[in-house]
Parts: C-alpha cells; structure tokens; sequence
C-alpha cells in the first residue's frame, strides 16, 4: 500500500467495506477522518447507552424493557447485523483529517473505516459504533501533544468489550476452529447479575452454549438476588462444575483402522443426590455442550420429587452408518473403560441422548458391568435390569403432552382438536406424536436433519407404525409419501411456518431462531414447548416470542417427568412390580403437576404473574435454583 492514498480512493474502499465490516489494515500515512461527530456538551450523550452491563442504578426503565444486546462477535457480522446505530446530532466539531501513525495501531487495532452520512468515520468492530467515546484521537484534544488514554481505549476497557475482542482474536487463530454462533449477551439490571454472568464469559468465553443456558438462568433470578444477596455466591459456586472429564476414546473399525474420538462428562453437581444425565453421540459434541448439558440437567433434577444431582456428557462419535456389532460395540467399549471408574449407582449413572438409544446403553452397560465385576446399578434407559417395566422411554414424550395438557387447563382450553407441529423423529418426538393423536389432538409434522414431513389430514397409530419402521430401518422420510402420497416432504426447511396452535420442538439446541420464531408468529402458534431439544430458542428467538405473547413452557419443567419416572424404576420396590399403562400415566401425571404449580407459585411470589409469557421459564429457574441454593448453604463450601 502506498504511503498516502488520495481521499476518493478511501471513500471507495470505505464504502466496499461497509458491506463486510472486516478488519481493515491501513497503511502509515493513510489520510482517515477521526470524526466529525457530537461534541461533549452534546445532551444526547446522557440518554446514550454505553456498551456493557450497565448498572441498576444507571439504567432507564425503558431500556431494561428493552434488553439491549452486546454481540460478542466471533465472526464477521452478517449483514442482518450491520446496521449502524445512528447518534443524534449535536454540535459539530471541526473535522480533523489526520495521517494514520505507527503509534495509533494497537488503538484502532479493532476498529473499521465506514461511510455515515457521507463522513469517513471509525467505527468500533465490535458495537458499530462511532462517536462519544470512539470520536477522539489518541493524543486526545486537538492540537495537544500530551500522551493520553485515548477514548476508545477507555471502551476497550469495558470487560464485556474485551471477552469480545477474545473471542475475534481467537477465531483469527491458526489451528483454532471458528466459532459458528454468536453471543448474544443481554444487559442486566442487577449489578451483582451482572458481575456473575462477567465471571463466566471471563473464564469460558468460547463455551457459547453454557454462556447462553447460565444468562437465561441470571436472568430469571435477578429478583431472588435482589431479596437476599446471599445467593449472588452461591450462584457463583453453582455455575462452576464439581468434575469435568475429558478423554479420547480409541477403536478399530471393521476393516482394522484405528479411529480416535473425544469423550465427555460433567459431574455438574451432587448437592441433591447421586448425578443423572444423559450421553450424546454427536458430532457437534464438545466441552460447552457438555457443560450446557449437565447444568440444564441440574436444574431439572432439582425440579423434580426426587433428589439427585445432574450430569451431561457424550462424545463426537456419530453412530450413523457404522456397524451395529462391530464399530458401535467397539466404540462403546472404548467409551466405557475411562469412563467406568467414575460412574455407580450412589455417584453417576448415564441415561440415553441424542444418539444414544437402547443400543448404545447395552453395549455401554455391558462393559461397565465387566469392568466393575458386578452388577452394580443399572443405567437409567428402557430396559431397567433388563426386566419388568419398559415405561421409561415414553417418560419424556408423554409428560410433555400432559404438562401442555396442564397449560392449556389454565387457559380453559382442552388439547383435543389443536394441531399440533413436532421437530425431530427420535424416540421423543414419536411418544409425543403418539400421545397427541391419543388425546385428539393433530400432530401434522415430524422431521429430520434433511428436511421436514407434511401430513395434513395428521398422523394416527398406521402412521405411527409406518414411520417407525422406516426409522428402524435407516430410512429417509421421503418414503413415507410412498404409501401416504397425500403427505408432503420439504427438503432443507424446517416445520414452523405450517399452522398450529402448539410447537414440539424435539430435534436439537437453538433449532428455533430468530426467522423460525417469526414464523410461529405468522402460523397462529400459541404455545411452545421445549420438549426433546434442550434449549431450542436462541436468545434472539425466545425475545421474539416473549414479545408476541407467545407461551413458553422450559425444557427443565417440562421433561422432568422422564427424570422420576426412571428413578422411580430404579428403586428396589418399583422395580419388583410390573406397572400397568394406566398406573404409569396417573403417577406421571401427578409429577408433572406438582412440577407445574412449583413453578408458577416460585414465579408468583418472585413478581412474575401467571399469566405473563415467561412465568413457566423464571418459575423454573428460580425453583430449582432455590432447591439447590439450600442444600449448598446447609453443606458449607464444598
């Protein structure tokens, strides 16, 4: 680059940039304009937020209404993204066109060159903003050759910033994958919330998925910090796991190559009681997942009638199109000799997951039991001891029906007649398309990780027994028209644009964006609930939801039936008697409705009224937490 570039050749780059937003490297003695922007005397600047967490104190009633957002870019902005915040105008300043120096680099290291208004301005890379704190050189007042903190370092400064900058720096790694999501951070209105949700991004700034699950969860109990500050340390006590373990996991595959994989598990907490939690085979398994995982489960044993500690883990091993006796049985036993000597019926036992079903656990209780030398327990799963009840798996599927059942009770509304869209086609999504149509509801879609099944006149037990066998026997979805060419398959979409009144989203976490929730808007959608896919809203999502009014039952409430049910099977009385349909489905009912009236009284007496869209996911949140909360005061710092 030359050392001095005429000023219609940066506006033509200034203006190419606009589009991408990258990181622009500028050449010494490059001409750039260090704003012309508001003055300090501007009045617009005391309504101005700053990006960050702001505090109580500081903060408007209208923008705590307003949740403003810190993206905490781990990527090139998309273009969704790239509108610039405008900043009143106020009194100008003169402009100041200066040579770009040596010594401003590590300044502007994060900023961009951008067009506003017809003015070349820096821009931060990370807000989007220019002005206030960022219109300043770094020599501070004009004409002065005294070394001051420039203000954009004084942004930069901003804790929140900083895990910003972390984040683009580290996907800028060689040897470091790229991070596909962004973080959206939103700002809280507790000092102290805040102060903890900073703690966590400080220490595991690239775990989006346990950043996202722990700043729901503050969120929700920001009321309970304010009554009783106490619970701000136990809160930070919380978020830290008791155990992470990370291992690989070696195997042959049938034609005698050696394959490595990684394996998981986070022993999140035993405050309440031995760990459950289930085991994912996936290849998008990592760390946060498993943190994510294991802390969502936490809370939802917390919820439930018995006392047990929570617990995630897996591997990134995909099971789809290997071989069931050789590759899965291998794999499973590899799995299974690290893993074994932190497992046992009074510390861990596993449960199935996204790819893991009663395959999997066989061959991983097989080897545990090996490895043990006896038979110790048993992993919570459809074959409890291999004998008597196999109710587990319609656990989950089933009280999700019923605690939907229990919402739309409170609205003086019945299930039956209500169409209903489902996400997935594992062993969750099938019960709750099989408990619908039972109770006259109409289940109108399931889907894969190709595409979505349309079956307007909606599914019933012929169905039902089609689509499991091709589920059985690997097959696509699109087959099902075969014999139901009424039905209709899209490929590469997703369910939420066809009319309904309720959504089951069981497929996988932050399945429902932002565009998705639009979507259930625009479809008559009333009520959704986080049924098989633990955290299926993105933040953005789940605002877009809240806004229109729209009912969002939580994953932690509404699946904690499967929880006690499995329990329930383990104990030594319920597993001597065989448990009728009918036994199974009034105890599953009663445990979803105590789970229900918990969370909305906790919710209730926390200032949320029952009627408001978010009363089941802070009711939630804060009776589990407060569960949790006293067994870790009662036993002391452990």
């Amino acid at each position: 680059m030359n050392s001095t570039i005429d000023e219609i050749t940066l506006l033509r780059q200034s203006q190419a940039r606009s589009t991408s937003h990258r990181m622009v490297v500028r050449g010494i003695g490059e001409e750039i304009d260090l704003e012309t922007g508001p003055g300090d005397d501007d009045p617009s600047f005391s309504s101005t937020t700053l990006v960050g967490v702001p505090t109580q104190e500081s903060s408007a009633p209208q923008e705590q209404e307003d949740h403003k957002q810190l993206l905490l870019a781990s990527q090139v902005p998309s273009q969704g993204q790239q509108q610039l915040v405008k900043v009143p105008q106020g009194k100008r300043k003169k402009k100041v066109v200066k040579k770009w120096r040596e010594e401003w680099a590590d300044t502007y290291k994060w900023a961009y060159v951008d067009v506003h208004e017809g003015t070349t301005r820096i821009f931060c890379s990370v807000c989007r903003e220019y002005g206030r704190k960022h219109r300043r050189n770094p020599y501070g007042n004009e004409g002065s050759r005294n070394m001051q903190m420039s203000a954009l370092e004084e942004h930069n400064n901003s804790l929140l910033h900083k895990e910003a900058l972390r984040l683009q720096m580290a996907s800028k790694d060689k040897g470091l994958p790229v991070i596909e999501k962004s973080v959206y951070v939103k700002a809280l209105m507790l000092k102290s919330a805040s102060s903890v949700l900073e703690s966590v991004l400080r220490r595991d700034p690239h775990e989006v998925e346990f950043i996202q699950s722990v700043q729901e969860v503050v969120h929700s109990l920001e009321p309970v910090l304010v009554k009783n500050s106490q619970y701000v340390h136990i809160l930070e006590r919380l978020l830290e796991p008791e155990r992470a373990l990370i291992f690989r996991v070696p195997w042959v595959d049938d034609r005698g190559e050696t394959h490595v994989n990684r394996g998981f598990r986070v022993q999140f907490s035993q405050a309440l009681g031995p760990c459950r939690g289930g085991l994912r085979f996936h290849p998008s398994m990592n760390l946060s997942i498993a943190k994510f995982l294991g802390f969502e489960q936490t809370l939802r044993n917390a919820l439930s009638p018995f006392k047990l500690g929570g617990a995630g883990g897996g591997s990134d091993f995909d099971p789809m199109g290997k071989s069931e006796t050789e590759q899965i049985m291998r794999f499973c036993q590899s799995f299974m000799d690290e893993l074994y000597k932190y497992l046992g019926p009074d510390e861990d036992l596993p449960s199935e997951d996204m790819g893991v079903g009663p395959r999997e656990m066989g061959y991983l209780f097989g080897q545990y039991r090996r490895l043990a030398g006896h038979f110790q327990g048993s992993f919570t799963g459809p074959r409890i001891f291999w004998s008597g009840s196999t109710l587990r798996t319609e656990a989950t599927g089933y009280g999700l029906v019923f605690f939907a059942r229990l919402i739309l009770a409170d609205m003086n509304k019945e299930l039956k007649g209500l169409r209903c869209v489902i996400s997935g086609a594992g062993k969750i999504a099938m019960h709750v398309l099989e408990k619908l149509f039972s109770c006259g509801a109409i289940p109108i879609t399931i889907s894969d990780s190709k595409g979505y099944l349309l079956d307007e006149d909606g599914f019933d037990f012929v169905k039902l027994s089609f689509l499991r066998d091709i589920k059985v026997q690997q097959k696509s979805l699109r087959d099902y028209l075969k014999s139901n060419p009424r039905a209709k398959y899209f490929e590469g979409a997703k369910p939420w644009s066809e009319q309904c009144d309720i959504a089951f989203p069981c497929a996988s976490q932050n399945e429902i964006d932002q565009p998705d929730a639009v979507a259930l808007i625009n479809s008559g959608c009333q009520i959704l609930i986080e049924a098989g896919s633990t955290m299926p809203c993105t933040p953005q999502a789940f605002d877009v939801l809240r806004k229109a009014n729209i009912l969002v039952a939580p994953a932690k409430t509404a699946s904690a039936g499967g929880v006690a049910v499995g329990e329930l099977e383990l104990s030594h009385e319920c597993n001597l008697m065989q448990w009728s349909p009918e036994d199974f489905e009034a105890k599953l009912q009663e445990m979803m409705k105590q789970i229900h009236e918990k969370s909305l009284k906790a919710a209730s007496e926390y200032g949320c009224m029952k009627d408001s869209p978010e009363a089941l996911v802070h009711g939630g949140n804060i009776c589990a937490f407060l569960n949790l909360a006293h067994a870790l005061i009662d036993q002391g710092c452990v």
